[in-house]
Formats: C-alpha cells, sequence, structure tokens
C-alpha cells in the first residue's frame, strides 16, 4: 500500500503533487520541530449510481476520484495522536482512551478517537503520531471530506503499527463506525468504501460484513466526456435530520414487512401492500421504498454498459438515475426550507447546456452541495462558465477517476 505520486496522480500533476507535499512538510517541521517523515493519502469519492441505496443493503457504482486530503507524518511513543489540520485547531486523542464524549460530537476528535476505538474492537494495534494534514475535498461538496479523513486516520495507523494488514475494506468499516457511533451521523457504508478502495468500483452490500466490490475497466479519458461536480455552496450545517429520514423511512417501509432493510423486502411487495403503506408511513416513504429498488438494480445495468462500452446507454442510465433521486427520493431540496434550491438550479442548468447530451444528476447525499455532470468535451468551457456565472468562481470542478484508495505516499 504504497505508491508514487506518478502512480497515484498521473505524469502530468506529478510536479504540481510535490509542490504540495513539499509545502504540506513545511508546514509540519513548523508546528512540530521535526521533519516527517513518512506521507499519507486518502481521496475523496464520487457516486456514480446508487443514491442512497448503501443503508438498506443495495448497490452503488462509485469511484475515488483525484482530490485528496494528505499527511506529513511522524509516529511518536506516547500513545497520542496530534493532528493539525490546515485551518483547524489541532486534536490530541489518547489512543487507548475509547470512551465516547459527548462533547467531541460532530468533530474530527470524534473521528480519530472513533476509528482508533474500532481498530481495538478488532484487535489490531493503535499508537501515536504527529500529522499535518491539508485537503482539497470540499466540505460539505458530496465528495466525502469526513470520510476521506476517516480513511486517511485508519491508513496512518495501518501502516505504522499494523503493517498494512487490515485490509481497505476493513478500513472503510471501522472508518464507518466512527463517523456512526463517535461522530453521530447516521451514514451508510459506500462513502468510506469508495474512499479507502478507490478506483471506480461497484459495491454490493446484501452482506455488509463482507460487501462484494468490483472494479470496472473502463477509461473515461477516451469516451469523450469530462466528469464535472459542481458545487452550489449549499449548506449542509443543519441537514442532518433530512439525511437520517431517508434511511429511516426505508427501512420504517422494511418493518412492516417484518424485515430489517429494504434488500430483503420485494418489489412487488410494496406495490401490493401500497394503500396500507401510504396510511401508516406516509407517500414519501413508500416513493423512496420506491427509489430504492430501482436505483439498486440500476446499479446492474450502468456497469454492464460500462463493460461493453455502450457509453451513450450508461448515460442514459444515469439521467434515469437522476431522475427517481429528483421524484422519489426527493434529497434535491430540504423540506424544512424549500426555498434553498441551488441543487435544482443547478440541474436545470446543465440540462439546458447538454440539450440531451450526456448527464446529470444529484451527487452525493443531496439536499445541498453538488450536482455530478458528464459532459462531451467540445461543451466543457461553456458548462464551466455558465455555472461559475451562477455559483461563483471555482464552483466546477472538472475530476479524473483515481487508481488507489487510502495509501503510504513514497516522495
Amino acid at each position: 500500500m504504497i505508491h508514487s505520486l506518478k502512480e497515484i496522480y498521473g505524469v502530468d500533476e506529478e510536479e504540481r503533487q510535490a509542490q504540495r507535499y513539499a509545502q504540506a512538510a513545511e508546514e509540519f517541521e513548523s508546528m512540530f520541530g521535526v521533519k516527517p517523515e513518512r506521507f499519507f493519502s486518502a481521496p475523496g469519492r464520487t457516486e456514480v449510481g446508487g443514491n442512497h441505496t448503501d443503508h438498506n443493503n443495495g448497490c452503488v457504482l462509485a469511484a475515488g476520484v483525484s482530490l485528496d486530503v494528505i499527511a506529513a507524518v511522524v509516529p511518536t511513543d506516547d500513545g497520542i495522536i496530534r493532528i493539525k489540520s490546515q485551518g483547524f485547531p489541532m486534536d490530541a486523542i489518547d489512543s487507548n482512551d475509547y470512551e465516547i464524549k459527548d462533547n467531541e460530537e460532530n468533530t474530527s476528535a470524534a473521528l480519530i478517537r472513533g476509528v482508533a476505538a474500532g481498530m481495538n474492537r478488532r484487535g489490531y494495534k493503535t499508537g501515536g503520531f504527529m500529522a499535518y494534514t491539508t485537503s482539497n475535498v470540499l466540505k460539505g461538496s458530496g465528495l466525502s471530506s469526513s470520510a476521506a479523513f476517516e480513511v486517511l486516520v485508519g491508513t496512518i495507523l495501518n501502516g505504522l503499527y499494523n503493517d498494512f494488514a487490515i485490509s481497505p475494506v476493513e478500513i472503510a468499516q471501522i472508518s464507518q463506525f466512527a463517523e456512526n457511533i463517535y461522530f453521530g451521523k447516521p451514514s451508510g457504508l459506500m462513502d468510506q468504501m469508495a474512499c479507502s478502495v478507490g478506483s471506480f468500483i461497484t459495491i454490493d452490500f446484501e452482506d455488509p460484513t463482507k460487501p462484494i466490490i468490483e472494479a470496472i475497466d473502463f477509461d473515461f479519458e477516451s469516451s469523450g466526456y469530462k466528469l464535472c461536480i459542481v458545487d452550489t455552496r449549499g449548506d449542509h450545517a443543519d441537514l442532518t435530520g433530512e439525511y437520517a429520514a431517508v434511511a429511516t423511512e426505508m427501512k420504517a417501509v422494511a418493518q412492516y414487512f417484518g424485515k430489517n432493510v429494504l434488500r430483503e423486502v420485494d418489489r412487488a411487495q410494496v406495490i401490493e401492500n401500497m394503500p396500507v403503506l401510504r396510511e401508516k408511513l406516509g407517500d414519501r416513504a413508500v416513493l423512496r421504498a420506491l427509489h430504492f429498488f430501482g436505483d439498486s438494480a440500476r446499479v446492474g445495468k450502468e456497469s454492464a454498459m460500462l463493460k461493453s462500452h455502450d457509453f451513450k446507454k450508461f448515460l442514459t442510465l444515469v439521467n434515469e438515475s437522476g431522475d427517481s433521486s429528483y421524484k422519489y427520493l426527493q434529497n434535491i431540496y430540504p423540506a424544512s426550507d424549500p426555498t434553498r434550491q441551488g441543487l435544482s438550479l443547478a440541474l436545470y442548468l446543465a440540462s439546458d447546456i447538454l440539450e440531451g447530451e450526456g448527464a446529470c444528476r444529484v451527487h452525493g447525499g443531496g439536499f445541498g452541495g453538488t450536482i455530478q455532470a458528464f459532459v462531451p468535451n467540445y461543451k466543457l468551457d461553456e458548462f464551466k462558465h455558465r455555472m461559475e456565472n451562477v455559483f461563483g468562481e471555482g464552483s466546477c470542478y472538472v475530476l479524473s477517476v483515481r487508481p488507489f484508495g487510502g495509501t503510504e505516499v513514497e516522495l
């Protein structure tokens, strides 16, 4: 799990990334008074298919992307994890103290403690280290900055104290544990899995303890399209309840049939029992369940189109996924504040620019944040210009798929 800058970022980015790591090393030395000994990286992720399906044991299509969080690191023998992230106060966590702290909820300290606790629960070693981190994975962007940070911490502990014996899948599971139990956010496993495993993958969560992961050999660079993420710069700060309601309502439908998750229920059962489900749980819960069945099944179709190199059909399926999220999942804007509809505006603009070419859909959890678009190369400049005219300079990101997840970096 050690890769070079060229392997991780490509030849075109190698020099710029080398400068970025050198700057991180300088900041580390000014902060801690010694030179860093090792470097680590964990990518953000993009979800391509399977919107809000992972928490009900469905299927997703995802990829690690070229934006990442990096760390300059020195191990210590005092058991204290000290992490100074650019722009934030330093966290200092005892790697042997696994007690949940109420005052740490929704903080990076909770994520660090949770990762250490998750490793301990699985019988792995933890220990102290000093780290300086810097990230270009936008917070609230749908690229999963928190998952990237969790995976980074897990990868550092894996490299320093476990000789990389912990698999990327386990790192993802430990990271989800940290986010759910210590940080207090009821996320599914997809974010952490894509950040930890990297590349372009399908994940089947039928058994979340043993997710089935399949890499897809497809070269986006040769498709004639670019993958764009548009940050509408919406605020995620007060949307935890909106996110939680999606999983809660889906699981309520499953529980009506005596099951824990929708993966254990047949779509036909929901259709047949729709009158009583509407009365007991409300229309939105039924619609969200129907979205689950459609979007989870759509992942297999999207994967098949990529494998057969039928990119136009793949794009049709991406648009279908976005349409389902808009109409049935209903995570494009918060029900608590319908005046905040940046994603709706971005989707309108994208459709207007693409004119039936390419695809666009909500990206990530939704309710605010980002959309995803596959844009023909010849329309990229227009797409970027028009999006940034509305949402501000730097709001449109042109990404690549990263071949590796969490890794140590050889400079």
